[in-house]
């Protein structure tokens, strides 16, 4: 009896140890290229930051990382297209705040936004700032809302188009300070900072990388950033929390996502090899060129849970802007 129970013991090792092997599944990977799928045109900060993580990858693993630009509805066509693939860790999306923000814009998007993902690495963000011409004559965040309190419904704003991530950095501030100003949106934020600066409009927000150089040429003011902290290529401008708008932090984020049943064990390897990656001293020289930043530190857990907050943001701006799917 003993005999016949050892012997079974014994023809159930290689079954337990094929078992703990694949329940592994980070044990050997990568054993093949890695396609990372991009819901943008190239040249745009999700396109270039995955390029320089691919590559840094690449050295790492010794494996291809291919980029796929997927252009096209605000990234719902890349996401779909992930979210199709097999759930093996070889297919990947590159993101950025875009992929909370699809829901309050499309009304039939294929796919859950948070449940068909799980989140792999945060990986930059580049701060917004909230930006005025000086003919405006107004030098802090409390003076324009000042203004816009004096003048309900005269004031303007410009954004990079409804439902874009400087649109909802500019609806967060009209939110939390209450003032009723206008929208004109435009169809990039290169338009609406022009708008901004020759005076047509009372403010913007744009990215810190595009406000820069027309700061250091008195050719705008920045009021405040949009971020927690203060950005990096700007640090005498305030936080928009600390210029007075308690409650105010808008992160236009950027990240790798993966389709939601990729084993863990192969999104933990990605976080840390992707953690590891961004804060290498020359890649930090890109992203100080790009005007971006690297995020916290987060466990897909704490993206996964992050996202969801960000959903929820979204959602409750896009319903006091009157922002409705088409």
């Amino acid at each position: 009896m003993k005999k016949s129970v050892f012997a079974a013991c014994i023809a159930m090792l290689p079954a337990l140890s094929s078992g703990a092997r694949a329940a592994d599944g980070a044990a050997d990977y990568p054993n093949k290229p890695i396609r990372v799928v991009i819901g943008f045109s190239a040249g745009g900060v999700v396109d270039v930051s995955l390029r320089i993580i691919g590559q840094k990858l690449s050295d790492a693993w010794k494996q291809q990382v291919v980029a796929d630009n997927r252009p096209g509805a605000g990234g719902v066509i890349a996401a779909q297209i992930v979210n199709n693939s097999n759930h093996d860790g070889y297919t990947l999306l590159s993101v950025s705040a875009a992929h909370v923000i699809a829901p309050v814009l499309y009304a039939k998007i294929p796919y859950d936004t948070l449940k068909d993902f799980k989140g792999v690495a945060l990986t930059v963000t580049v701060p917004n700032v909230l930006v005025v011409s000086p003919s405006l004559g107004v030098k802090s965040a409390r003076e324009l809302v000042a203004m816009a309190k004096a003048k309900p419904g005269q004031l303007l704003y410009s954004s990079g188009g409804i439902g874009s991530g400087v649109h909802f950095s500019a609806e967060l501030f009209n939110n939390l300070t209450a003032i009723e100003v206008r929208h004109v949106p435009f169809k990039g934020i290169p338009e609406a900072f022009t708008e901004a600066i020759t005076g047509r409009v009372q403010y913007t927000f744009s990215p810190v990388s595009s406000v820069l150089p027309f700061m250091k040429d008195g050719k705008v003011v920045a009021l405040g950033v949009t971020t927690a902290t203060r950005a990096i290529a700007m640090p005498n401008v305030p936080t928009l929390a600390e210029a007075g708008v308690a409650g105010y932090r808008w992160d236009p984020w950027f990240g790798v996502l993966a389709p939601a049943k990729t084993p863990r064990p192969i999104v933990n390897k990605l976080n840390a090899e992707i953690r590891r990656i961004v804060v290498l001293p020359d890649v930090k020289e890109r992203w100080d060129a790009m005007g971006a930043e690297v995020s916290p530190p987060m466990s897909p857990d704490e993206i996964d849970r992050y996202l969801a907050e960000q959903a929820a943001l979204v959602a409750k701006l896009a319903k006091a802007a009157n922002i409705k799917p088409e």
